[in-house]
């Protein structure tokens, strides 16, 4: 995990995210956009609840997290989550493959099978949105602090241990919920996939089931240039 700091230009965004912030990060540093932040845990920190809340301010419970952030405050000049006067941009609760992960679901199968209807139900939009309770309740928080906030969607890969129909569905679950709230969504589904839905290979980290490479970075880049960032 790799926190990143720019020069002393103003920073146009915050990124706050899990591993999959890295190429985003990445491809900032790179193109030379000034930005704070990174990431601070692994995806699968961040679904339940995962903080506290601390007037304006959000304090992570894992210590490692809550430094990280803090650095990256301190960075922006600001003392907590409410003082941001630049965006937001977080991958924050879109690990959609912890939440897909097989054993989770066994029990909603019939002869190995999902009944007719059920990834698109109530049942699973409610059980995928307990499950990522904890990261709504951050980006409905960030709007009520008047922050502007940009959710980026995960790269389409999906690990064995991962059901692949359950990871398509919750993500759509979870990016309703978003826009919901108000968040800017950065979908990037349509460029980024083949004709079976997933990553294309250039687009993938290489020797990885799960991230996206650094081209994929500069794609998600571009996309938060042209909404102005």
């Amino acid at each position: 995990m790799t926190p990143y700091s720019t020069t002393t230009t103003p920073a146009r965004f915050l990124l706050l995210g899990d591993s999959h912030a890295g190429p985003i990060g990445r491809a900032a540093k790179q193109a030379g956009i000034p930005f704070h932040g990174g990431p601070i845990g692994a995806g699968r920190e961040f679904t339940a609840e995962f903080f506290d809340v601390r007037e304006d301010d959000v304090v992570f419970r894992k210590p490692e997290a809550d430094r990280y952030y803090r650095g990256f405050l301190d960075e922006l000049g600001v003392s907590g989550l409410g003082g941001l006067t630049v965006p937001l941009v977080s991958t924050l609760g879109f690990s959609a493959h912890f939440i897909a992960t097989l054993e989770n679901w066994q029990a909603y199968r019939v002869r190995g099978e999902f009944p007719p209807g059920f990834l698109s139900s109530r049942l699973f939009d409610g059980i995928v949105r307990a499950m990522t309770r904890g990261a709504l309740d951050f980006y409905r928080l960030a709007h009520e602090l008047g922050l502007r906030v940009l959710a980026v969607m995960p790269p389409q890969r999906v690990p064995e241990h991962s059901d692949p129909e359950v990871f398509m569905a919750a993500q759509d679950t979870i990016r309703r919920a978003l826009l919901e709230l108000g968040t800017e969504v950065v979908d990037l589904r349509r460029r980024s996939t083949d004709e079976t839905g997933f990553q294309r290979p250039e687009l993938c980290e290489t020797n990885d089931t799960i991230h996206g490479n650094l081209a994929f970075g500069r794609m998600i880049l571009a996309d938060l240039l042209a909404r102005g960032l």
